[in-house]
């Protein structure tokens, strides 16, 4: 669980990175800032999804408010 979250945030960070690079570049800018912004909500969205958090719930998807 560590190792993906660290996994994530190195490629959350990139992104962010690829982004704020995109701005100095002469050629490609949009590639990179899009790529930059795709790589950043994807890392995001996997960690989002990731089961179990600080609810201790058992299926963050299931939405039933009993548990």
């Amino acid at each position: 669980m560590i190792l993906s979250f660290i996994f994530f945030l190195v490629l959350f960070l990139g992104g962010i990175w690829m982004m704020a690079f995109a701005q100095s570049m002469e050629d490609f800018q949009a590639i990179f800032f899009i790529a930059g912004l795709l790589i950043t909500s994807l890392s995001l969205a996997f960690v989002m999804r990731q089961r179990g958090s600080a609810t201790r719930r058992h299926d963050n998807w299931s939405g039933s408010p009993t548990e």
